[in-house]
Parts: structure tokens; sequence; C-alpha cells
């Protein structure tokens, strides 16, 4: 979103426009070494697979596999991880007190279209030093990933990026669910959906369940594709991520929608048994 080479605009001026602070245009990550990135990965799997574990847990499931690590450590790396452990709980989700955060709309929602809701989420991708975060757009009625993105920091820009590709070519939503999550409670991000008129979900506190359609797509892509490999860059990471988001979306059957593909209930398409 920051042109650098701008003729009018200064860094500093496109950055208080955007509401971003310098610090993130510039930041670049502190690489991790081998015995850090094999305890962060080994964490991204088991919550993968556990995502209600504490630290507590985390502990005692990461000595099983001969890690000696203190909950202090444990917490530190969740916490750059962006995940926490789902359950009902005080604190479970803090999001910036300044951002106002919107109420759950979904229940008792009938989603029997596409374009009804959509949803996001942020999720963490190890490559084969360092990570990045991505965020996907999906479609609740399909299953439909309607756009993506990756970045090596948790701002708000490469979210709403994703938004705006996805409104750009898919329409508008009736509602839209995240999170309370800061990246989705900023000013920037709340004002691109009210834009377009959209109604504004987010999850409960501790109520894992409220987007669960990209809670199970984060499961199906981690182990049909990044946990069988090994990323050697962003971009090799980028590659890969292209062509499974195309196989999801246009070959793999989908149980739930009578074993079409997401391509093709979104479309509206129909194919012979």
């Amino acid at each position: 979103m920051i042109d650098q080479d701008h003729p009018d605009l200064s860094i500093r001026n496109q950055c208080e426009l955007l509401n971003l602070s310098r610090s993130v245009l510039y930041y670049r990550p502190r690489q991790l070494n081998q015995k850090q990135q094999e305890i962060q990965e080994k964490i991204d799997e088991v919550y993968t697979e556990h995502p209600y574990y504490g630290t507590r847990r985390f502990c005692a499931a990461l000595k099983r596999e001969g890690y000696q690590v203190g909950r202090g450590r444990v917490r530190r790396l969740m916490r750059i991880l962006g995940i926490e452990a789902l359950y009902p709980g005080k604190k479970l989700s803090i999001p910036n007190k300044a951002h106002k955060v919107y109420p759950y709309l979904l229940r008792g929602v009938a989603v029997d279209h596409p374009n009804k809701v959509w949803a996001t989420d942020i999720t963490y991708i190890r490559l084969r030093q360092g990570f990045v975060y991505l965020v996907a757009i999906i479609d609740h009625y399909s299953r439909y990933i309607l756009s993506w993105r990756l970045s090596n920091t948790l701002d708000c820009s490469f979210c709403i990026e994703a938004l705006q590709e996805a409104i750009d070519t898919y329409g508008v939503p009736e509602y839209f669910n995240t999170d309370q999550g800061t990246q989705f409670t900023c000013e920037a991000f709340i004002g691109e959906l009210k834009t377009h008129k959209i109604k504004i979900s987010m999850d409960g506190k501790g109520r894992a369940l409220d987007n669960i359609f990209i809670e199970r797509f984060w499961r199906t892509l981690k182990y049909e594709e990044v946990y069988i490999k090994s990323y050697q860059n962003v971009m090799d990471c980028k590659k890969n991520l292209k062509k499974y988001f195309d196989k999801y979306n246009y070959q793999r059957l989908h149980e739930g929608n009578g074993y079409l593909t997401p391509a093709e209930t979104f479309s509206g398409m129909r194919v012979a048994c």
C-alpha cells in the first residue's frame, strides 16, 4: 500500500494517511536459531491438532517430544505466532481497547447462498528460516477461498488488501465475520466494511466455533500442504500456496458441498456424478 517512489506524498505522509507506524514499514523480523525454529514449528503442529491447549499442556506436550521448555518461553512463542488457546475464560482475546468490538450476528442466520457470509482469520506459515503470516477470506456457503495475502508482520495492511481484492473480484457480502484481533477492529479495516455497508460480526470471547469454517480450512491447509513441504523463502511459499489454493477451490471435492468443489458451489454449477 506504501509507494516509496510516490511523486507527491512522502513515506511519512502516506503512513499518516493509512494510520500506520513507519516502524512497521521498515521492520524486518529477527531470524530464529535452529532450536527456536524447531520449537515454534512443533507448537504450530500441536496447536493445529489441539487448539484448546494452554501453556501448561503445551509444555507437557513439548517435553514428551524432548524439548525442555518453560511456560514463559511457550507463552512468548505463542504470542509471536499470534495464537491463543480456545476455551472460555477471562481475557482470552485481548483486542485494542481503543477499538470498538462488534457483536456476533450469525447465530440463527440461514447461510443459503454465496456471498451471504464471508469470514477471515490469520495463521502462521513456517519457512526454512523464519515464518510469515497468512490471511485468507472464505465464503461460508461454498467454502471458496476468495482472496489471501502473506505478510512478515501482523499490521492490518495485508488484511485490508485481501478484503479489497475479494470485494473487487466477487462483489459485496451481506455479513463479514472476524475475531476480535486488532487487525480486524482497526479503523481502516472497519472503515472498508462500512463503506460497502457490510454487516460486521465478530466472534465472542472464548467461542471457538464462531469462525469454525476458516479454522477448519487452516487445519486442512496445514496437513495437506504446509506440513509436507519445507518452503525455502517467502517467494517459494507464495508460489506453492497459490497452487494449493487453486487446487482447493477448483479440484478438491468437499463433502459438505455434496462432493462438489468450492468453485462449483460458489458459481452455482452442477456436475454429473
